[in-house]
């Protein structure tokens, strides 16, 4: 496992300078042009009622918004890529635009996520707020206080760190603080249940292990998905919404579970981005 550490590494810094290039390899998950291939699950609301227009597609970009809300009435939603993935190297584009809808909780201001090795859509409950999943926290300035980005927050889950097995809810990255209204790259590199690394453009600002079932901070689930301890080795990716309007241009995957047991064939994979790199 320490060989695949290693490489996965490399190939998360390679990825990082190389992926507006490179395209061999690569699954859109946003298409930059409509919400094909995603589930929607807003609180309160059947699959797929996506209220108020909350999730939408304009001018290329990838909108999360609130005009149509009167106000926030705690409808957390999530928009679920319709494919489960064990191993990977996940990359995203955002930025917080606009202000927070009017009753929105104060903790939400400029804050949105990708949730990794989640439950799908399709077993949310009705009022469920968060799904099972791991989530790298996304977080914009406030101007005033430090605000790093790509956190860890763990609804119905725990992980371990350095060893020590972590309870609590959220734990803060290394990363900077991203004011104003700039684009920002995220990424998370993903092996199963034997790490996974939030990177902030070529910044690594979070590690841990072992993710598995526990915990709270998930209202509405069905019991029979929270057994305690059940670790997770894959599932769904999705966004959120939870009262800060976000913009995404890029949603991307490279799927590494094809050479999790051939680090011959993960090194092969770096020379092919490195080679493409020098090309283009």
């Amino acid at each position: 496992m320490k060989k695949l550490l290693t490489v996965g590494c490399l190939l998360l810094s390679l990825a990082c300078s190389a992926q507006q290039k490179t395209k061999k390899g690569w699954m859109q998950l946003f298409n930059g042009k409509d919400l094909k291939n995603w589930d929607i699950k807003i609180r309160g609301h059947k699959l797929n009622d996506n209220f108020g227009n909350t999730f939408r597609v304009e001018n290329g970009i990838l909108q999360v918004r609130y005009d149509q809300y009167k106000e926030w009435g705690e409808l957390y939603g999530h928009m679920f890529y319709r494919k489960n993935f064990s191993a990977y190297l996940l990359i995203a584009e955002y930025r917080f635009v606009g202000e927070q809808v009017k009753g929105g909780p104060a903790w939400a201001l400029r804050n949105n996520g990708l949730m990794l090795h989640g439950q799908s859509a399709a077993s949310m409950g009705l009022n469920q707020d968060f799904p099972i999943s791991l989530e790298n926290q996304l977080l914009g300035g406030n101007g005033k206080d430090p605000r790093s980005t790509a956190n860890l927050c763990t609804p119905g889950t725990n992980v371990v760190i350095n060893g020590k097995f972590i309870t609590e809810h959220c734990i803060t990255s290394t990363s900077k603080t991203y004011d104003g209204e700039q684009w920002v790259r995220v990424g998370a590199l993903v092996l199963g249940d034997s790490v996974i690394k939030h990177i902030v453009f070529n910044d690594t600002v979070i590690v841990y292990n072992k993710p598995q079932v526990g915990g709270g901070n998930v209202t509405g689930a069905d019991p029979a998905l929270l057994k305690e301890g059940r670790l997770l080795t894959e599932g769904t990716i999705s966004i959120q919404s939870e009262s800060a309007p976000t913009d995404f241009r890029k949603i991307e995957v490279f799927d590494l579970s094809p050479y999790m047991k051939d680090p011959k064939k993960l090194d092969a994979i770096i020379h092919q981005l490195q080679e493409e790199t020098r090309t283009k």
